[in-house]
This record gives C-alpha cells, sequence and structure tokens, in this order.
C-alpha cells in the first residue's frame, strides 16, 4: 500500500479534509497507522458480524471507503449474505472494486457512490456497519439517517458503530488527546503531520459523546445497546433492533 504523506509537507493555509483521489490512494495505509487496534477492531466485527448475517440478507457496509471491511468479512460471513458498500466517494469505491477483483470476492455485492447526509435506502439488512463513518455526518441529520437506518434492518437486526468519542471531563478529553497523538507518532506521523491533519478535520469530523451515541441509538429505535470496544477516545458499539 502507498504510503500517507498528505500532511508531510508545511502548508500555509489548512483545509478541509476530504476523501478524494489523493487520500484514497494512502488510505489503507492512514488506517493502519491512525486507528488504534485496528486489525483487532477489523477482526471483532468480523465475529459479531457472523453472529448476526442471515443467508438471503443485506450486510450494508455505510462508508465503505476502499472495502477492507467487507473483505475481512467475507471469509466469515455466509456466501448467501449480500454485500452493499456505500460512499461519497467514487475514488475509494473505485478502489474497493479493484481489491475486490484482486481478491476474488465471489458473493454477491454492490458498491453506491451515496451521501449519506442526503439519506440511505437501507433494506432486508441483518448487519449494518458503519466504522468511523457517522462522526463525518452532519449532527442535525444522524438521527434521521439512523432511524432510516433501523427502518431498514431485520428483526434482532445487528448495527456495528466505531467512532471516536468525546470524554465528559476536559481534562481527560485532553489527556487521551495526548495519548492518541502519541500513538500516532509511534507509527511515524510527524508532530507537523498530526498538527496539520488535525487542523484539516476540525471543520468535518464532529465526535459525540458516549452517552449522547447510545442515546442517539436508543432513540431511534433500536432496543439495546452497549460497548464491545474501548481505547481511550475510539470506541466500538453494537445496537440491536
Amino acid at each position: 500500500m502507498d504510503k500517507d504523506q498528505l500532511f508531510r509537507k508545511k502548508k500555509p493555509l489548512a483545509s478541509d479534509f476530504d476523501f478524494g483521489k489523493q487520500t484514497a490512494v494512502v488510505f489503507d495505509d492512514m488506517l493502519h497507522r491512525s486507528v488504534p487496534f485496528y486489525a483487532e477492531i477489523q477482526r471483532m466485527m468480523g465475529e459479531i458480524a457472523a453472529e448476526f448475517a442471515v443467508e438471503g440478507t443485506n450486510l450494508y457496509d455505510l462508508g465503505c471507503s476502499t472495502a477492507n471491511t467487507l473483505l475481512a468479512l467475507d471469509p466469515v460471513v455466509p456466501s448467501r449474505v449480500r454485500f452493499v458498500g456505500v460512499d461519497s466517494s467514487q475514488e475509494m469505491l473505485n478502489r474497493a472494486r479493484e481489491k475486490l477483483t484482486q481478491q476474488g470476492c465471489q458473493r454477491p455485492y454492490e458498491l453506491v457512490c451515496a451521501d449519506l447526509n442526503q439519506g440511505v435506502l437501507v433494506t432486508k439488512a441483518s448487519v449494518v456497519i458503519m466504522s468511523l463513518t457517522l462522526q463525518f455526518v452532519r449532527p442535525l441529520v444522524r438521527h434521521r439517517l439512523m432511524s432510516s437506518i433501523v427502518q431498514g434492518m431485520q428483526t434482532q437486526g445487528c448495527l456495528i458503530l466505531i467512532e471516536k468519542v468525546l470524554p465528559k471531563d476536559s481534562m481527560l478529553n485532553r489527556l487521551f488527546i495526548k495519548y492518541y497523538y502519541g500513538f500516532k507518532e509511534r507509527q511515524g506521523y510527524t508532530k507537523t503531520e498530526i498538527a496539520q491533519k488535525r487542523e484539516a478535520l476540525e471543520n468535518v469530523l464532529v465526535p459525540y459523546r458516549l452517552e449522547e451515541n447510545m442515546e442517539l441509538l436508543l432513540s431511534s429505535g433500536f432496543t439495546q445497546a452497549d460497548v464491545f470496544f474501548k481505547w481511550y477516545n475510539f470506541c466500538g458499539l453494537i445496537a440491536l433492533k
């Protein structure tokens, strides 16, 4: 995979982070070096998805990017479960299609270019995954989006949600950010890269507190929700219809 050096050079003006061609080329490296326990989170999502995926239904990955999660799920989810990957970036979907073809994915699948801020059609879903996706959806439309997801899910269907979260306490928030930046430095990112990416994400990534995400899930129609993964300001949630 190409190495992420998008923020290596000092830029005079910060521009908002986007998921276009330049990002798509290095996105796999970015994920592995920016998301703590990325491989383990992928494994856990596969484990959970395999438990809830029902043959003859759909599995959605909303914000599928380059299809890493779909590829991780392919060997463990029943073959008669149809995959639907949705992303707002056509460049991401182009790489996703290439990787699915290269890996020899035999199951039926569909890749859809759509902006989740405008809503998404979910039908006959036994599993829906949103891995570091909801935080990029405008807060004003999150409840509507989540409600439409619930409506398109089968009874006893499962949502797997991975998000960055904000602690209640401002001191803990500063500590968790400090520890996260330390993690990124250990992955080879410079202080300049970390600072410039933080500025680029400031207007586009809006995290909720864990309690706010739980309230969102339950008020949207899920019957129960719980945490299955937590690392400082990263959290994995599972919600059941």
